[in-house]
This record gives C-alpha cells, structure tokens and sequence, in this order.
C-alpha cells in the first residue's frame, strides 16, 4: 500500500512538472494536475493536504533536480573558480527552468524549510567558507552567503521577469564579479590578500570552528567568535564616485 501510494504521489508530482514547465505557474490547478495524472481530486487532498501543499512538494520536487546538477560539480582546489561555476549552475537552472525557479524562490513564501532547499543553501556556505579558510573573505561567512545569495536571487529573477528578446545575458556575469570583488580578494595580489584584517579573522574564524581549540574555555571561544566577526564584517572602504563630466552624469545611481 505504502508503494502504491509512493508512486501516485510521484506521478502527480511529476504531471504537476510537466504542466508548470510547459505551460507555466497559471496551469498548476488542483484540476488540470488531477487530470494529467489520471487522479481524482480527493486524492490529491490526501496526498498533499492542500494546494499550498502540492506547491510546497512541487517546489522541494524542483530543489531536488537543481541538487543533482549541484552535487554533480566537483570540487578543484580554486575555491573561488569553483564559486564562479556555482553561481553560473544557478543562473542557467534559473533560467532554463523559470517556473521552478519562480516557485522555488520567488512567490514572497519562504520554502527555505524545506530540507532540499536547506541542502542548495548549505553548499553555498561550504564554498565560501572554503574561500574563508584560504584568507580570501572579506566579511563573515554568514553575511557572505547571504549577500551572494541575495544577489543570484536579484539577478535571475530579473531576467525570468524580462522579455527574452530585450534580456542582456551577460548581466549575470558582471553581477557575479560586482559581488566577489565586495566579499572577497579576487583580483588582488596575494601580498594584499595577506594583509587584509577582515580576511584573516574569517580564516581564524573558520579554523576555530572547524577544528576547535581546549585552549580556551567555552565562554571564552563565544567572545573570541563574536570579536572575529564583528572584525570580519565592518567590511571593505565605501567607494566614492567622482563625478563623470564626460557625459554629464555625477556618477551616482
């Protein structure tokens, strides 16, 4: 019984795909979905509960094949190379699969509980605390991913939400260098990588949190933990733009 149910549940997810690829988020009714799985509305109610949580499957359904081409890059020993090819994986899922994504990432309900979706956002962090533990981070760990995060979530959505005839491709390309150069040392020479404070609290940061350290007392770790990353995130130097007289503008957005 428990098989049975296992596959019905699997054949509706899967003709609820078929329809949101196809024909977009509008198609996805309780209806249609029962009739492309040759199901009866009820059972849809018992597998799912309701259509919030048909979506919810639909989404977690979508985060575990955005996890199979994730887990599939495999790890070099350039943790900022591998960093770049992350958020390209992303934009291209994005962007050949926009209803997922939409569903995924942008209805304003946040599916970050769901343990697939978890899973995407934990391997950002594993690469950038690989960039961490190398010296090359300018702020925290968690503020970094976040801001990556945000950013790759800014960048798809905008195109999914242009006409793909007025689309510039290669925005997320420059969206991708913008927000290394904000959180990391990429393009600096390694003298100046080295001697970079925030950096350097980062690695230690990563390193005590990694290995630990009976040196210390627990409370004692706690305040090392907080200095380090009140150090990590004050963050690079505001740049101020001078005025750009070539073409009139004052050099702000």
């Amino acid at each position: 019984m428990q098989k049975r149910t296992a596959r019905t549940r699997e054949r509706v997810l899967g003709a609820a795909a078929d329809l949101l690829t196809s024909e977009g988020r509008a198609a996805v009714s309780t209806r249609a979905v029962s009739a492309a799985a040759g199901v009866q509305p009820p059972t849809l109610y018992r597998l799912f509960g309701d259509k919030e949580g048909l979506l919810d499957a639909l989404a977690a359904y979508g985060f575990r094949q955005y996890l199979i081409e994730k887990r599939a890059l495999e790890e070099t020993d350039d943790p900022l190379a591998d960093l770049r090819r992350s958020w390209d994986l992303h934009v291209d899922f994005g962007l050949s699969r926009p209803g997922f994504y939409v569903l995924m990432y942008g209805e304003g309900r946040y599916r970050g509980d769901i343990p697939e979706g978890s899973e995407t956002h934990a391997i950002l962090r594993r690469n950038l605390t690989r960039v961490a533990v190398a010296g090359r981070l300018r702020m925290s760990v968690e503020r970094a991913t976040r801001l990556m995060h945000a950013s790759g979530l800014g960048v798809v959505l905008s195109l999914i939400a242009t006409p793909p005839s007025e689309r510039d491709l290669g925005l997320p390309a420059v969206a991708r260098e913008h927000v290394l150069r904000t959180i990391t040392t990429a393009g600096e020479c390694e003298q100046e990588a080295a001697t970079d404070l925030a950096g350097r609290a980062v690695a230690l940061r990563e390193a005590l949190r990694d290995r630990g350290t009976t040196v210390l007392t627990r409370s004692e770790r706690a305040l090392l933990a907080d200095w380090l990353d009140r150090i990590a995130d004050t963050g690079p130097p505001v740049v101020r733009y001078a005025p750009d007289r070539r073409d009139g503008r004052d050099g702000h957005a």
